[in-house]
């Protein structure tokens, strides 16, 4: 038996509503991402980020929650242009869930801040009603699958809301550097699905979005496993799943790195130029020679993830797989 005794806290307390903290499809980092935000200071410009790392929410679990409450409609999100034709980012945080309309209506009376913020504001209406969306009471309702969106573009098969009338100019173009790089982008979003289960179901319509983020990333001097590696990092590892694959790439595809600095090269008195004893043995330099068990093995030459030892027969630079 569980005896519950309350004290009413004197001051610095925020009233949030049973149904929002017993939500059915709201993760406990959602949750606390939602009622932290809720109980900041009036005028307190704190992003969703900011708030989730004094959270201590990891990068993951802040994607998962975040989505979450982007599909309930607590937290709706959009982003045009400030000053100087810079773009902006504007969150609106409510505690009632909130229509599309009724967000957007919201977001165009706050403020715009300075060009490459992000702007949040608090917003508990109650002249508003809440959307039209399923109660938070009872069992959860599966989110549709992906496919092909409707022809009338009004279904959105990725994490971010509705585009605003200005979304059609913040769609990704690909710049005069990574134009020469779409066929060698579109070969490799072809092999996304195949990197896990969870992507498989990628909307074939997504693909030319997904197809000018991944030429960013090769132009900006990324290789190809790189931008496997990065794909396969921020997928869920707690075995959660992936119901909307081609928002999740958009997301993580969305902003590129500065590619890592080139490795220093080896000064030249500490380079061996020893003949190997066996034509199919490489070159190893002092300290890094391979064990006698792999003696005769080679790096495969082909595109992998990490890399692959071989045994040649002949003098043949790739693996049986690649070959």
């Amino acid at each position: 038996m569980i005896y519950r005794h309350f004290i009413a806290p004197p001051r610095a307390f925020t009233q949030f509503s049973h149904d929002l903290i017993r939500h059915p499809r709201l993760s406990s980092d959602a949750v606390r991402l939602l009622t932290w935000q809720l109980s900041l200071p009036p005028g307190t410009r704190e992003s969703l980020s900011r708030t989730a790392e004094r959270a201590r929410i990891g990068g993951c679990a802040f994607t998962r929650a975040k989505r979450q409450l982007k599909d309930e409609g607590f937290v709706h999100e959009r982003r045009l242009q400030g000053a100087g034709g810079l773009w902006v980012t504007q969150q609106l945080v409510s505690n009632v869930p909130l229509s599309e309309a009724e967000a957007l209506k919201l977001l165009a009376q706050m403020p715009v801040g300075p060009a490459g913020t992000i702007t949040t504001e608090r917003v508990a209406p109650p002249q508003l009603a809440p959307g039209r969306r399923s109660p938070a009471v009872g069992e959860p309702t599966p989110p549709p699958t992906d496919g092909h969106p409707p022809q009338n573009h009004e279904g959105n098969t990725s994490n971010q809301p509705p585009k605003p009338p200005e979304a059609d100019a913040q769609s990704p173009q690909p710049d005069g550097d990574s134009k020469p790089h779409l066929p060698a982008a579109r070969a490799l979003v072809d092999t996304f699905p195949a990197l896990s289960p969870d992507l498989r179901h990628i909307p074939r319509a997504m693909r030319p979005e997904l197809t000018k983020l991944t030429a960013r990333w090769l132009a900006a001097g990324h290789p190809p496993t790189a931008v496997r590696t990065h794909i396969l990092r921020g997928l869920p590892d707690d075995g959660t799943p992936v119901h909307r694959p081609g928002g999740l790439l958009r997301h993580l595809l969305s902003d590129v790195p500065p590619p890592p600095p080139p490795a220093s090269p080896v000064p030249a008195h500490r380079l061996v130029t020893t003949t190997p004893a066996h034509p199919d043995q490489q070159q190893q330099p002092p300290g890094s020679r391979l064990s006698p068990r792999l003696a005769g093995a080679r790096e495969c030459a082909g595109d992998h993830v990490q890399p692959l030892l071989f045994r040649p027969v002949g003098d043949e630079t790739r693996c049986p797989r690649c070959r």
